[in-house]
């Protein structure tokens, strides 16, 4: 992720002044009338921008500029906006914010690829619906939720956190990272800033900061080979799976009941209850994932370990009684975020399934944007079903942070620049 050409910075501490919080809305109103202003602007200079690059191979460099100045404003407006950020952000689109984007503006692009930016970039703007606002609903394993799309649901949930807490929860801030850093690539590849197609993979820089440790996680060790044939008749494949899902979810509804009464006395689950309940998560992720083809192998009926995508859930620990008691409601913005997530898992399923009948492989951006969709609705399930009393984690990964590399020669470490990403 380092080597794109639209890279996302994360300077940001998470904390919030409750005052511009509650008045968010209020406060951004000059921004509309600019972001307004610039955006007409830019319909035109775009257009004039796709006539240059036509014909001379090569973008002005006066509108590139111009285009990437817009970019880097509208990304301050929108982490301003949906709580990613704090301080109220300058009009110029200067670098700087906490929430920032670097881009690499390419000095020539291929004709051909130019000319039909906008029809080659149809899909992802049909993503970027999803991420920021277009209307979603969710529903896997019995579970059902609505959203407004990923940055939109972090922002209404972030805040009222931010107004009780003071501060952004980790994983509010970097999910809706994530959709701001799309958002950025997206345009800079339909304004001709970059010819590198927008990637969907949420892996967030290590700026960013790392997930925390969690009962519930996923085990991704798919080689995103696919077969065609399969691929085709994915969904009639699935079709037995959904109904042994539907009735092994009606004993999981009284399973919970039992699961719930005994850890009120106990304070802690039963274990056969937890082994039957943990069974149902990762079987339920087996499905999701051959179903919007984040895996390949036609899942077993069983829920045991051993699937490309897989869920290790921790044996069980004892629980606070309020949380168990209140978890239904503790839940609601759980379950909302899962349905925003849920969208983006089918729209990564739909691509997904284009991509593999055409080369016969799942892009690696759409196969982790569904993975990660899957991992948060099977730490939302494992909530929900009382295994773990640890709330779920909304945030992306992040890449690993890069050690300086000490040497006697060298005043100051020096950084590797061939890091993995």
């Amino acid at each position: 992720m380092n080597d794109r050409p639209a890279r996302l910075v994360v300077s940001d501490d998470r904390g919030r002044s409750r005052l511009t919080v509650f008045f968010r809305l209020f406060l951004a109103i000059p921004h509309f009338v600019w972001l307004g202003l610039w955006t007409f602007a830019v319909f035109f200079t775009a257009i004039a921008q796709w006539f240059v690059t036509v014909v001379r191979a090569r973008p002005a460099d006066p509108l590139q500029t111009f285009h990437v100045a817009y970019i880097r404003y509208a990304t301050h407006v929108g982490a301003y906006l949906a709580l990613a950020a704090n301080p109220f952000p300058g009009f110029l689109g200067e670098p700087g914010y906490p929430i920032d984007v670097e881009l690499d503006a390419a000095e020539r692009q291929p004709r051909l690829t130019a000319g039909s930016r906008f029809l080659l970039a149809i899909p992802a703007i049909f993503f970027l619906a999803l991420v920021n606002g277009g209307g979603s609903a969710g529903s896997l394993g019995g579970s059902f939720a609505v959203s407004g799309g990923v940055v939109l649901t972090a922002a209404f949930l972030g805040w009222f956190a931010c107004l009780a807490l003071g501060e952004m929860p980790h994983g509010l801030r970097n999910v809706a990272a994530y959709g701001l850093r799309y958002t950025a690539e997206t345009y800079a590849y339909v304004l001709l800033v970059t010819p590198t197609y927008p990637s969907t993979d949420p892996t967030l820089p290590a700026s960013a900061g790392p997930p925390p440790e969690h009962p519930v996680a996923l085990d991704l060790n798919d080689d995103r080979g696919r077969s065609r044939l399969t691929t085709f008749f994915r969904l009639f494949l699935t079709v037995p799976h959904m109904v042994w899902l539907l009735l092994w979810g009606i004993a999981v509804f009284f399973a919970v009941i039992g699961q719930w009464f005994f850890a009120l006395a106990s304070g802690r689950p039963a274990v056969p209850l937890h082994r039957f309940l943990a069974a149902y998560v990762r079987y339920q992720t087996h499905v999701g994932a051959f179903l919007f083809m984040v895996a390949n192998p036609f899942p077993g009926f069983t829920g045991r370990p051993g699937y490309p995508v897989d869920v290790y859930v921790a044996p069980p620990e004892r629980q606070s009684r309020w949380v168990t008691f209140f978890r239904f409601f503790l839940g609601l913005p759980a379950f909302i975020l899962s349905g925003a997530l849920s969208a983006l898992l089918i729209a990564s399923g739909i691509g997904g399934w284009f991509a593999a009948l055409a080369i016969g492989r799942m892009p690696e951006g759409l196969r982790n944007a569904g993975a990660h969709a899957l991992r948060y609705n099977a730490q939302v399930s494992a909530y929900a079903t009382l295994l773990t009393d640890r709330y779920p984690f909304s945030g992306p990964p992040t890449l690993e942070p890069v050690e300086p590399i000490e040497t006697p020669w060298a005043e100051t470490p020096l950084t590797p620049v061939d890091a993995p990403a």
